[in-house]
């Protein structure tokens, strides 16, 4: 397994993380033979949304005596009310609801207290200077949470989060299918059957974001990395065309900021599926071939930071030449700290030799030397 800084938070996390929603069906033991394989094999971070009583307990059952080896996601704002979730902002509710995740986990501290599921910039800003955001910054303070954290799907409110300077982490969805669509406060239009056929490249408004919290390091984990399952089958993807588990996975963790990708789990096999990951040669990772041939919705011109366009004669890293670009391109100054990491590669943009060997192996024909020439101005001293 290898693991990843989450943002600026000190916090290393496994890239395979647990997201524990399909635990809810499970009785105590299967849960706990789902998270005795997810340590096996090395996995360290899960995230806890979920409200329903039973499936905290059963996961504090399963955690009792190694909580320290665990960095857990817990949300504030996911409550139970008359046997069914609700998302809040009651605070009385809330409290309610988040001392009932410290006692049925068994912990008097949650590593990522997450803000829960705020996806319209109002109520974002509600949040920001009321009297909510004021209790988060007071578990904060006592240190009953360690970091703040949000979740949302919406990379606008996911950019007004990355600027405001106290949430260190968000929870994102983050799929080749998502990444197409526009920011929206309607989060069921991401799961419409069909989208815009004039779609044909990444949002930029989650190209924006992901270069965002890259630059001011805060980390990302991920939800919905399979978009609910639709990538896996030709007939329900967008693209026509279907990925699979590591494909979706290798998508999710070439984005910039991106540390863990929290996948759900029914079995331990589900486990060691997802974790074959870490041993899945660059064939298998491939998205970016697969993409390109897709009927819909191709990433013509862009960078996906995919890595097809290895190897290069002169070694230069381009998909992180290509990622650092994009960073500082982004802003008035180059940003010390990318042009630092820019000057550290063993090779950069100024020793393309402009062989266009890797524009040859690019599904999405992007102008790599073109980018190389640009890079080299930009980020040379």
């Amino acid at each position: 397994m290898k693991y990843r800084d989450l943002g600026k938070t000190g916090l290393k996390v496994s890239e395979i993380g647990l997201g524990a929603e399909w635990l809810e069906r499970h009785d105590k033991e299967e849960v706990r033979a789902v998270i005795d394989c997810c340590e096996e094999q090395g996995i360290n971070i899960l995230d806890c949304w979920m409200a329903e009583p039973n499936v905290r307990s059963n996961i504090g059952a399963a955690l009792k005596g190694r909580r320290e080896k665990w960095i857990i996601q817990g949300h504030i704002g996911s409550t139970w009310q008359n046997g069914q979730y609700v998302r809040t902002r009651e605070m009385d509710k809330v409290k309610e609801a988040f001392a009932d995740l410290l006692a049925r986990l068994d912990t008097d501290y949650i590593d990522l207290g997450m803000i829960h599921f705020v996806d319209e910039k109002a109520e974002f800003e509600r949040i920001i200077s009321g009297e909510f955001m004021e209790y988060v910054r007071s578990l904060k303070a006592c240190g009953t949470i360690r970091h703040i954290g949000m979740s949302t799907h919406n990379p606008d409110v996911a950019k007004m989060a990355a600027l405001c300077g106290e949430i260190e982490m968000i929870l994102f969805s983050v799929n080749p299918a998502f990444d197409l669509m526009p920011a929206t406060e309607d989060m069921e239009q991401y799961f419409a059957d069909t989208y815009d056929e004039k779609l044909k490249g990444m949002a930029p408004e989650r190209e924006e974001l992901y270069r965002l919290c890259e630059q001011r390091g805060v980390g990302i984990t991920v939800m919905k990395g399979y978009a609910g399952g639709r990538l896996f089958s030709a007939e329900a993807s967008p693209f026509g065309v279907a990925l699979t588990p590591v494909q979706c996975l290798h998508y999710a963790l070439t984005r910039p900021a991106v540390a863990s990708v929290m996948v759900g789990y029914d079995t331990p096999e589900h486990v060691r599926e997802a974790v074959a990951y870490e041993t899945a040669s660059l064939e298998e990772k491939d998205y970016a071939s697969v993409l390109a041939k897709a009927p819909y919705h191709a990433y013509s011109g862009q960078c996906t930071y995919c890595g097809h366009c290895q190897p290069c004669p002169v070694r230069i890293d381009i998909a992180m030449v290509n990622k650092l670009y994009d960073l500082a391109a982004m802003q008035e100054a180059v940003p010390p700290t990318v042009r630092a990491h820019y000057e550290a590669l063993s090779a950069n943009a100024s020793d393309c030799i402009g062989c266009g060997a890797c524009e040859k192996r690019c599904p999405f024909g992007v102008p790599v030397v073109e980018r190389m020439g640009r890079a080299k101005e930009l980020l040379a001293r």
